[in-house]
């Protein structure tokens, strides 16, 4: 039968075994050539594509993947870079992508005959669940609020995890994520963003790509023909969407760019209290309002959407707004996850618009000074006197980069672009091991950025907005600092371990407030509210509410941001 010729394939996922014990440490798998083809190559063509061998740490996993993403996947009219990336990273890393069979059963009722189609051709690249898991007594419980036959899928669907036929769920539902986390498996129920996050943190040497840092532009500086602004075009009536962006070509706007690829874009617009509503209803009444005019953010991982949240809110302080309002067609999953995020940050629904294109959902954020201390995020970016206030410090390796609005003057800009999750969020996740524990949401946290005498200054306000305490162990603590904190998944492993007598805990806050002036030691020592040289905060050291008022004023903080 001749000669037979076999290529070995170092850090494949799928070893062979009796090489894997030859070799160990390395996976690999050994790919047969026939002599014909090994006699028309040479040694380096047995494997042309080389680099797209998967290398990677982590080993393939059953993914089921939901309804919406299965949709989102299937749609044939607007190219949506989020699900790209998603598929990309379950193919690189060899994932099997699972469907469940209420899901097909969904999708062949669905009205858009494309995507019926659409799915029904590629059904082979996916592997449809041959059963359905029998329901256990904790999602049995679901039966009693489950109203309609998505509602029961939902339960079924989640259900699989539970029941460990799979390793992962994605998915946009957030019902189904509410039942994922009463089940105790919310850290194996993942969004697209979250989804996103993970892998690249746990695959750091496959990321191929950098975010840039926003830049404001002018609308005619930007390439309108990229398929970024697809969706508009579809909502605002194609040719008539280009008109008005053209019209707008010296108007300033916040973008940013993931290589030459545009990942998002905002444009805020300042309207005075004689302001034209009649196309909105319920009428908006005489106030002075910010209007988001566009605003779409590519979900990457890289917690983008947070980060233009983050401009929004300056500018609406900025520019003394009572309101912030937007009008949006909540038609794709994209425009629903805006639609949840920024509900997330206080947005509720007002009404509708009626235009050319139709009825758009009117979205409004009141403005004007409040704290929530139950749920802060709602009243971002306010801080409140009211609430108790903690010194905390953060050393100097680590503070411009959790806290880049908060850059010291010394610092170059250049150092700090907003290329990690964690620079962009405003949800961001300290550690600690201070013995004070005693933290709880809606608090006030005031970061000391060590340096002695003349160098430790205070910089910045955040509010908890969660603690994290019970943390169960190693895996348990990356997955809730992971993309939120300065560090990668091995130092966090490190800290975790550092010390297992003394656990690290996670706190979760709100970057609220950075300081125009910075009091240092000496100033903070003088005005009474640090005792001497040797009492700089070694954890959560909690100050009186006269000592937060007066770093409020030695820190020249604008005063609108803050409730008394």
């Amino acid at each position: 039968m001749g000669v037979d010729h076999w290529v070995i394939c170092f850090d494949d996922p799928f070893p062979h075994p009796v090489f894997g014990e030859a070799f160990l440490g390395s996976a690999m798998n050994l790919i047969w050539y026939e002599d014909e083809q090994c006699n028309s190559k040479k040694p380096d063509q047995f494997l042309p594509n080389i680099s797209d061998i998967n290398c990677c740490n982590t080993k393939p996993m059953r993914v089921l993947l939901d309804t919406n993403i299965l949709i989102h996947r299937e749609a044939s009219t607007v190219v949506r870079r989020d699900i790209g990336n998603v598929f990309f990273w379950l193919d690189k890393l060899r994932h099997d992508k699972c469907a469940h069979p209420v899901s097909v059963a969904e999708i062949a009722k669905h009205k858009d005959e494309k995507v019926r189609n659409s799915f029904a051709a590629k059904l082979q690249s996916y592997n449809i669940l041959k059963s359905t898991a029998p329901m256990s007594k904790e999602a049995a419980q679901f039966a009693a609020t489950d109203k309609t036959e998505n509602d029961r899928n939902d339960t079924i669907i989640v259900n699989e995890v539970h029941a460990s036929r799979v390793d992962f769920l994605i998915t946009e539902d957030r019902g189904v994520h509410t039942k994922a986390s009463i089940l105790g498996i919310a850290d194996r129920v993942f969004t697209i963003d979250a989804f996103l996050e993970k892998v690249t943190a746990e695959n750091p040497t496959l990321v191929d790509y950098k975010i840039l840092a926003v830049k404001k532009v002018v609308f005619g500086a930007v390439d309108i023909k990229g398929d970024f602004f697809d969706s508009f075009r579809q909502d605002y009536g194609g040719a008539a969407f280009d008109k008005w962006f053209a019209r707008k070509a010296d108007e300033t706007a916040y973008v940013c760019y993931e290589g030459n690829d545009l990942v998002a874009f905002l444009y805020l617009k300042v309207e005075g209290t004689d302001e034209n509503y009649n196309d909105i209803t319920p009428t908006f009444s005489a106030k002075r309002r910010l209007k988001i005019g566009t605003f779409k953010v590519e979900m990457n991982g890289y917690k983008l959407g947070e980060r233009f949240l983050k401009i929004l809110f300056d500018n609406a302080l900025r520019q003394q707004v009572d309101e912030v309002y937007v009008t949006i067609f909540p038609h794709s999953e994209g425009q629903q996850r805006l639609v949840q995020l920024l509900q997330d940050f206080g947005f509720v629904e007002h009404g509708t618009k009626t235009g050319a294109y139709g009825k758009e959902m009117v979205l409004v954020r009141d403005m004007r000074p409040a704290f929530n201390v139950d749920a802060p995020a709602l009243t971002f970016p306010y801080v409140s006197t009211g609430t108790r206030a903690f010194l905390v410090p953060i050393y100097p390796a680590y503070h411009t980069s959790l806290l880049p609005d908060s850059i010291l003057r010394n610092e170059s800009p250049a150092t700090f672009v907003e290329q990690f999750p964690h620079r962009n969020a405003i949800r961001k996740v300290y550690i600690s091991r201070s013995i004070n524990r005693d933290l709880r949401r809606g608090d006030a946290i005031v970061f000391y950025r060590t340096g002695g005498f003349h160098a430790s200054v205070v910089t910045t306000v955040g509010v908890i907005d969660n603690v994290h305490l019970q943390i169960r162990d190693e895996q348990h603590f990356i997955s809730l600092c992971r993309k939120r904190s300065v560090f990668t998944d091995k130092e966090l492993a490190e800290h975790w371990n550092y010390n297992p007598r003394s656990r690290p805990f996670a706190v979760e806050f709100l970057y609220a407030l950075s300081f125009t002036k910075r009091p240092n030691m000496k100033e903070l020592i003088q005005h009474g509210i640090i005792r001497d040289v040797n009492s700089a905060p070694r954890g959560f050291e909690p100050i009186a509410k006269d000592h937060f008022v007066s770093i409020l004023k030695l820190s020249q903080s604008d005063n609108r941001a803050v409730v008394h």
